[in-house]
């Protein structure tokens, strides 16, 4: 694949090349310019040019808490077992899960068994939990053969990870006394499977914490944990389809709306203004697209805000209709920071309610403070309205992502992926990328996921355990495409079929250009950060039960 269709070619060692030059271009094009385009351009030339034009070579890269309320509920379920409980509650405003009926296929019908992938979540006794596609009860037998092959392997001090055949892969992953399963058609590598298993578990703990699901197994191995997480498939499911259609999970970055800067910065601004004492993260949202976050600087020196735990919080509030109704209070875990204990979210929809309005996320640690961040929340509308933030966002068009790969200026340019590492701040600043919409060729859903197919065989080979690379040069029929991983970027871009190597070299210095003279439109440089007395902390000096609840 690295050379398919009509070769590929690299170079013998890859050139240290930023996205562009550290001088700022001119306003009109000159001779300086273009001297220093040409230069660029025979940069790019070195690092990606290979010695035949037919030649199949490739690079290789180098080795790259609520939790007695949980326990409650659980033991009420185990007494009631007729009846379904429901998620853990969302406090004095809304409710977290809004129950409804899901799309329950025929699971003995070939439109089933011919789905792209299924994921199916277990527990140890082979309780089925959660299935993408059908009603779990119909699946128990198939959940328990799984289940029974996984114990099967155990018995002789091994764990079975993935099985393959001609034209599916099997991904087994257990999580404490959860197991979860794979199964797939897609293009996707058995570690990009793995990962988007954890991201289903991530989910889960998202809702009831890993402590308490651990908890609810040791009391009662039987359980039947769908109690705990009724109405929370539809979350589950929106998590599984923007896998398969959001880079942000391939890539493990969030996209930023592009906004002018000083607009931008505004807004870090209010929301720095906007605190209350048990106030850590506060982030403006339209979409799963990010506005702008700000931290408090003490849980800032601890640790950042991963992008995966943005993921799921920007998952649950979108998936859950119940977030649009109002004020939403809701308690949350943000597995990768803390996986054992909740934050409380304060969630309001800013202005209209439609997919693309601004949304409005505090999390705190005090159980006590929604009407503290209520207040915060009318600090940040009446600094909105004097901003004039609903003219910016309409003339920067909220319909997201809001620019088409025409603003680059390079014809044989279809498409790209672009995720920056020189940033500044790095170790502490949130992972972000940026691509343009789908336009032309893939307008179509089928060719959208067509082309995201090819972007994770891409991924997954620039990223295998085995034998990474740090750059692919790909011709298919339709496309042709370029992946190139380095220590400044990250790229995926897709051509029209009919480039040549010398336009594609063009495209590609005209594309890192243009990012750098847009970057701080594009991305957040510098996240706003601010304090409040006490500082909130990872974890206290003892991990009490108190600790455990807050999540800290």
């Amino acid at each position: 694949m690295e050379a398919g269709g009509g070769g590929g070619f690299c170079s013998g060692e890859l050139a240290s090349l930023g996205p562009a030059s550290d001088r700022e271009p001119s306003e009109s094009p000159g001779a300086e310019e273009e001297e220093e385009e040409e230069e660029e351009e025979a940069e790019v030339r070195g690092a990606l040019a290979g010695p035949q034009e037919g030649g199949s070579t490739h690079l290789e890269g180098q080795e790259l808490s609520d939790q007695a309320s949980l326990e409650k509920k659980a033991d009420k379920g185990s007494k009631d077992s007729g009846k379904q409980g429901k998620m853990p509650s969302s406090g004095q405003r809304g409710e977290l899960s809004v129950p409804g009926s899901r799309d329950e296929e025929d699971v003995t019908a070939e439109g089933w068994r011919s789905r792209r992938k299924h994921v199916f979540v277990l527990s140890e006794a082979g309780k089925p939990i959660y299935s993408r596609y059908g009603n779990e009860e119909a699946l128990s037998a198939t959940m328990g053969v799984m289940m029974a092959l996984v114990s099967f392997i155990q018995s002789g001090d091994n764990a079975i990870r993935s099985i393959y055949s001609d034209d599916r892969t099997l991904v087994f992953l257990q999580q404490g006394p959860l197991v979860l399963v794979a199964v797939s058609r897609t293009p996707q590598s058995a570690a990009q499977l793995r990962r988007e298993l954890l991201g289903v578990h991530s989910q889960i703990v998202s809702v009831l914490t890993r402590a308490g699901v651990a908890r609810v197994f040791e009391r009662q191995r039987s359980y039947d944990l769908r109690r705990l997480l009724a109405g929370s498939e539809r979350i589950l499911d929106s998590l599984l389809d923007g896998a398969e259609r959001e880079p942000g999970f391939l890539l493990g970055a969030v996209r930023c709306l592009p906004l002018p800067a000083p607009f931008r910065d505004s807004l870090g601004a209010l929301l720095q203004r906007a605190t209350a004492p048990s106030l850590a993260f506060s982030i403006l949202a339209a979409g799963r697209h990010l506005v702008t976050a700000a931290q408090e600087r003490a849980v800032l020196e601890d640790c950042r805000l991963d992008p995966a735990d943005l993921h799921l919080l920007l998952n649950l509030v979108g998936a859950s209709s119940a977030f649009r109704a109002g004020e939403v209070w809701a308690p949350v875990c943000l597995p990768r920071f803390n996986p054992d204990g909740f934050f409380y979210a304060y969630v309001s929809y800013l202005g209209d309610s439609t997919d693309y309005a601004l949304c409005l996320v505090l999390l705190s640690t005090d159980r006590e403070a929604f009407h503290a961040l209520a207040g915060c929340k009318r600090i940040v509308e009446e600094g909105l309205q004097a901003l004039g933030a609903s003219r910016v966002l309409a003339a920067g068009g909220v319909g997201l992502p809001s620019y088409g790969v025409s603003s680059v200026g390079a014809p044989d340019l279809r498409h790209f992926l672009y995720k920056p590492f020189d940033v500044p701040d790095n170790y502490r600043q949130l992972p972000q990328f940026t691509s343009p919409e789908m336009e032309g060729p893939y307008a179509s859903e089928e060719e959208r996921q067509r082309l995201f197919d090819l972007y994770y065989r891409l991924h997954g080979r620039l990223h295998a355990p085995s034998r990474p690379l740090r750059l692919i040069y790909h011709v298919a029929e339709k496309e042709t495409l370029l992946a190139w991983v380095t220590p400044k970027f990250e790229l995926y871009a897709c051509f029209n079929p009919l480039v040549t190597k010398s336009g594609a070299i063009h495209a590609v210095t005209k594309l890192l250009r243009w990012v750098k003279r847009e970057e701080d439109r594009l991305f957040i440089r510098y996240p706003p950060k601010y304090s409040t007395a006490p500082g909130p902390a990872r974890y206290g000096p003892t991990r009490t039960d108190s600790a455990l609840e807050n999540g800290l």
